[in-house]
């Protein structure tokens, strides 16, 4: 009989977003030789030994949902090829636009590209199974354990397992806190008419990952000018991101407006023994009245509205137990309420932060590129996710759209761009 695994209520929720997004995750690392494929499938069948769930399909049971764990061939999970540099973009856009469906088989994949002696290292997994801080640490993991085969010809076989609970963020905090937490039942999240203004949905829309490059000068200016006058970097970010979209979409300015920004619950657990792979990511809702007289206005409002949210003690817990009762429901049941009370963000960010380039070498050699990204959304929901690898940030969002989308999303990004130089130019006059 095939064994059966407990669907935690982040793989609940994140099954209710299939309606928003494609729920995948993307990882894009390139090194300059060539990386030994019988390596790295050792690893991926560790993984998949250590969490059973990357080769499970999900069961939408009316009453209780719940993962089958599958039989596998760990080549199954691997799509190998040897290709022109000029094939490169296409081919690992078509690899990593791959949509995961719960009911498959695998739902970790992993694609090596080798094009010049050089290799793109490509990852997708489901988003059901486990978030952005996780995926971090895969990634760094794989890089340490390709190392310590090469150097003493053993595959280690410590992937971190455990509880895959959204009740572990609650274990380290003192009987007091746990408490209080275990009462936060207010809705954080917002319900914003505020759009991005892409086209309508048609039928032939295609998923596509929308990327860009800030200015490398520019980049080490906002880091340095922004620290100097008392921002942090994501502030910054962010207030780009709402001077760009209200130029853009035309917003009234006197309008308010909520970008709900990525928060990582792993910031409540002291020690990750014992910790699976899983989500522990919510959201607060950062809020501007309206939109600042000048762009450093809109930053001071935008710093308010985040530094509430940082002396929070509880930030990003409001709701759990909320969302965990209406998940004690029966499922079909549970959805219906879970739909009425969440209301997904039609503009959202996640900062995924630092690719470590120590972290992610391999026998020597950082990655000459590093990306990570969240899921492909579906119009009218927006992702901007802002990954930093070296002197370099990525900008990127994944749309289901068309041609006239890439125009707008780039035209959003070059709005960014001039949101930026403006406050570097402010800055130092």
């Amino acid at each position: 009989m095939a064994q059966k695994l407990q669907a935690e209520m982040w793989d609940k929720l994140h099954y209710l977003f299939r309606s928003y997004n494609d729920r995948v995750i993307h990882v894009e690392l390139h090194y300059d030789f060539e990386l030994d494929a019988d390596i790295i499938k050792k690893f991926v069948s560790n993984l998949y030994e250590k969490a059973p769930i990357l080769h499970s399909s999900f069961v939408h049971s009316v009453i209780r949902p719940y993962w089958v764990v599958n039989p596998y061939n760990v080549d199954d999970a691997f799509t190998i090829r040897h290709i022109k540099e000029s094939e490169k973009e296409a081919v690992i856009e078509e690899f990593l636009m791959q949509e995961i469906n719960p009911s498959d088989k695998l739902q970790f994949r992993v694609g090596l590209f080798y094009y010049e002696g050089k290799t793109a290292f490509c990852f997708v997994s489901n988003h059901m199974c486990f978030d952005g801080g996780d995926t971090k640490y895969l990634t760094v993991k794989m890089c340490q354990d390709y190392n310590r085969f090469v150097e003493t010809g053993e595959m280690p076989n410590d992937i971190r397992t455990g509880s895959r609970s959204h009740k572990m963020i609650y274990r380290d905090l003192s009987e007091e806190d746990r408490k209080a937490a275990g009462k936060l039942i207010r809705n954080p999240s917002v319900k914003d008419p505020h759009k991005f203004p892409l086209t309508e949905s048609r039928p032939d829309d295609k998923s596509f990952m929308a990327k860009h490059n800030l200015d490398r000068e520019a980049f080490k200016n906002i880091k340095v000018l922004g620290k100097k006058n008392g921002f942090t970097l994501n502030d910054i970010l962010m207030t780009a991101y709402y001077e760009a979209v209200y130029r853009l979409a035309n917003f009234d300015k006197k309008d308010s407006l909520t970008i709900a920004g990525a928060i990582d619950l792993r910031r409540y657990i002291k020690d990750m023994k014992g910790v699976g792979l899983t989500n522990h990511t919510a959201w607060m809702q950062v809020n501007i009245p309206h939109l600042g007289k000048d762009i450093f206005e809109t930053l001071k409002l935008v710093a308010e509205s985040t530094n509430k949210f940082k002396q929070d003690k509880f930030m990003g817990m409001y709701g759990l137990p909320l969302l965990n009762f209406g998940y004690t429901l029966p499922h079909a049941i549970g959805e219906i309420a879970v739909k009425i009370g969440y209301a997904n963000p039609h503009l959202a960010m996640s900062n995924i932060g630092f690719i470590d380039p120590v972290g992610t070498t391999i026998c020597g050699h950082e990655p000459i590129y590093g990306f990570m990204s969240g899921a492909v959304k579906y119009k009218p929901f927006v992702l901007l996710s802002v990954i930093t690898y070296k002197e370099d940030c990525i900008l990127a969002m994944g749309v289901r759209g068309n041609e006239k989308d890439k125009e707008i999303v780039n035209k959003f990004y070059s709005i960014y761009d001039e949101c930026i130089n403006e406050l570097i130019e402010g800055w130092k006059e």
